[in-house]
């Protein structure tokens, strides 16, 4: 199975006419389908939605107005480097967490040992390869006992559900990314979701230059109407595409692979990864194969996180249109 992006050949007229649209209004930016898309995925996610041109720059919205600056902030090492490097780029510390092996996501026993250790002002939780993390309500209601701001990485996680509940809403905010590879794409882009509304506002200035009155010092992170449209296009399919997937995983996969990640009852996992623990062939690789506490060399034991790099792999699955499971 190679990869698509999953995108309809019949979406492509209605683009074309929303883009159409865009070029005939001469407003290329901040105009009604960046509206337009955070209104759908506001909708989608049942959470309030700012857009941005990049997952980047929505995380260090929500690290600026929580103010993390020459604070410690606790992240799993089992992400990307974007995580670590938000709270780096916002003047933060950073500090590792170990993960679960069942689920590759944030381990509670770290986190409370972490916390006791660090004195954090906030903690990065990550939902990993689609899935939403299997410990993400003792964590959120950790961080609440604590006065600890909780923010979740969604950047896997479009069309995951825990009993209908949506990645995002159980800490104070959650940062989507759009990148080309994600289950919902638009080449670039990031969605900030949350219902501070504090945050919201902030958000909306904070990625214009501070505009219109330049009390948040704000970046460029806007996102163009044309990047908008397509967010647009996919946000209205993310169900045929977060649905083909489940159902191609249980008719094809889940028999073959009986040591995978198993999701708990009433999980809904968007697969962006479908994730085991043997090695296969033909293996589209690991989610990440380098640790991010080995990268920034941090000298110390995270053991779950280890092992985690080298026994897991991904076995393709990417979205071929609704209408052709095979």
């Amino acid at each position: 199975m190679k990869f698509t992006i999953g995108f309809e050949k019949e979406d492509t007229k209605k683009l074309h006419e929303y883009w159409d649209k865009i070029i005939e209004t001469h407003q290329w930016a901040e105009g009604n389908y960046t509206r337009l898309f955070e209104e759908k995925w506001s909708y989608y996610n049942q959470l309030k939605s700012v857009a941005f041109s990049n997952w980047f720059g929505a995380a260090l919205t929500a690290l600026e107005f929580f103010n993390i600056k020459g604070k410690t902030v606790l992240c799993p090492s089992n992400t990307f480097m974007a995580t670590p490097l938000s709270v780096i780029k916002s003047g933060g510390q950073v500090e590792f967490i170990d993960c679960n092996t069942c689920d590759l996501c944030l381990s509670m026993d770290s986190l409370k040992e972490k916390i006791a250790k660090y004195n954090p002002a906030a903690v990065w939780v990550v939902h990993i390869g689609g899935h939403i993390a299997f410990q993400i309500e003792e964590i959120a209601e950790l961080c609440r006992s604590k006065k600890i701001i909780l923010i979740e990485d969604c950047a896997h996680a479009h069309g995951a559900s825990w009993n209908s509940r949506k990645p995002g809403s159980y800490g104070d905010a959650g940062i989507y990314s759009f990148y080309a590879t994600k289950t919902i794409s638009t080449g670039e882009g990031g969605m900030l979701v949350s219902n501070n509304n504090d945050l919201l506002e902030f958000a909306r200035q904070y990625r214009n230059y501070g505009k219109p009155d330049y009390q948040v010092e704000g970046l460029n992170h806007r996102m163009s109407e044309f990047t908008a449209a397509i967010g647009c296009i996919q946000t209205d399919r993310i169900s045929d595409i977060v649905g083909w997937k489940n159902e191609y995983a249980l008719k094809h996969l889940d028999s073959k692979y009986s040591n995978r990640v198993m999701f708990p009852e009433g999980m809904v996992s968007g697969y962006y990864k479908y994730i085991v623990f043997d090695p296969i062939e033909k293996s589209t690789g690991k989610v990440y194969d380098k640790p991010c506490h080995h990268i920034l060399d941090k000298r110390y034991v995270l053991p779950n996180t280890d092992w985690v790099s080298k026994n897991h792999w991904c076995v393709p699955l990417y979205y071929n249109g609704n209408s052709r499971l095979i």
